[in-house]
């Protein structure tokens, strides 16, 4: 049987984390371009990692197969 190839795209955006734990970090949005109008507090915020949503798991686990 074949090796199970990561999607490329995914790889470049996600990471898991954890040992066991179905979590995958991401980027938070909104952070690219008109940031003068943001909020320093906000623009701290949009700083910090977050995790993707549980309905969203089950998908990035079969991008992410290794």
């Amino acid at each position: 049987m074949p090796k199970m190839k990561s999607s490329s795209a995914a790889k470049k955006r996600f990471k898991k984390v954890g040992r066991g734990k179905i979590k995958i970090k991401r980027a938070k949005a909104y952070r690219r371009h008109l940031l003068t109008k943001k909020s320093p507090k906000k623009r701290q915020q949009l700083r910090k990692a977050t995790y993707i949503s549980k309905a969203d798991v089950k998908k990035m686990l079969i991008l992410l197969p290794n």
